[in-house]
């Protein structure tokens, strides 16, 4: 087991454990965070959408062309936008710091 941190929109930090293979949006959806994940991780809303702080980017898989296509279509990107429903979680990934991107209606 190890965490992730996360800063939610009001800008307060938690710390959550994490569990080896679990999907990023499905640990912070655990710990009550507002991600809603409407999907469920098939690359179709958004909605788990995040920003990995800039030191992380180059430890993460790279994005897929369909979660690319995705955030293309999704407001509110930075150069270090996600999908947390298409990050797993390992252990190298201990540590790891993400943003609760804004929600869009």
């Amino acid at each position: 087991m190890g965490v992730i941190y996360v800063t939610d929109r009001e800008g307060e930090r938690h710390e959550l454990e994490a569990l080896e293979g679990w999907r990023v949006m499905e640990i912070m959806r655990d710990w009550e965070l507002p991600v809603e994940g409407l999907c469920g991780g098939c690359l179709e809303c958004a909605t788990c959408h995040v920003y990995v702080a800039p030191e992380w980017e180059d430890k993460l898989t790279p994005p897929s062309a369909e979660e690319e296509a995705q955030l293309d279509q999704t407001p509110n990107t930075k150069s270090t936008s996600r999908l947390s429903c298409q990050i797993i979680w390992s252990e190298e990934l201990d540590g790891l710091e993400v943003t609760l991107a804004p929600t869009f209606d």
